[in-house]
């Protein structure tokens, strides 16, 4: 990692998605992207394993869904080595954020970056999304790369209560996955334009029908 270069990159991407990022943040941003490259070289976290595209696809991926959280309390489900989870909530620290993955040598790295970056907004579970039943529901669910929609939906039915917004983010538009969505969900979508990033993104937001009255 060569912070010189990508912090600009990083800087003046994260303006385009309208999050106003200052140096201080955009250092432990790329600090994190340090410590995601030293535990690639031991432990297999993520395929986006060089700086640049790290920068890209890793981080400003993750703040491209920023102006759309909602609430105090977000869950980042099957957040993997923390995206968009650990960027999203290191510029929202107002915001408490729940990182779950059932993998334990990724919520270890998760945990890792938190005691690094000194973010104490945020709480990482190494669980199964379908089996936890948290006190009250979230605010927010995001979800990244998790499932296909149907089956998301049906594993994070705990997490979520009639102000729930979830907000899937995927690459090309999910035609198949939205013909079998459940009823009671209302549906709107958004093309992701990544700084940097020349593939397919948009981001399907559902909310129970409840909110759409």
């Amino acid at each position: 990692m060569h912070p010189a270069p990508n912090i600009a990159t990083l800087i003046h991407g994260a303006a385009a998605l309208g999050v106003a990022l200052s140096e201080h943040d955009a250092l432990r941003l790329l600090q994190l992207l340090e410590e995601l490259e030293r535990w690639n070289r031991r432990f297999n976290l993520t395929a986006i394993r060089h700086g640049p595209e790290m920068v890209t696809h890793h981080l400003l991926d993750s703040l491209a869904v920023h102006r759309h959280l909602h609430g105090a309390t977000v869950a980042d489900v099957g957040t993997g080595a923390g995206f968009p989870g650990l960027p999203l909530a290191l510029v929202n620290p107002e915001r408490r954020f729940t990182l779950i993955d059932s993998n334990g040598k990724k919520i270890r790295f998760v945990s890792h970056a938190l005691r690094t970056l000194g973010l104490v907004n945020v709480e990482a579970l190494q669980a199964r999304v379908e089996s936890l039943r948290p006190d009250q529901p979230f605010d927010t669910v995001v979800a990244r790369a998790f499932a296909p929609l149907p089956e998301m939906l049906e594993r994070i039915a705990p997490l979520c209560g009639p102000q729930t917004r979830v907000l899937a983010m995927k690459g090309k538009w999910p035609a198949a996955e939205i013909e079998g969505l459940p009823g009671g969900w209302g549906m709107e979508s958004h093309p992701l334009t990544v700084p940097g990033l020349d593939e397919e993104r948009c981001l399907i937001i559902l909310s129970p029908t409840a909110l759409q009255a």
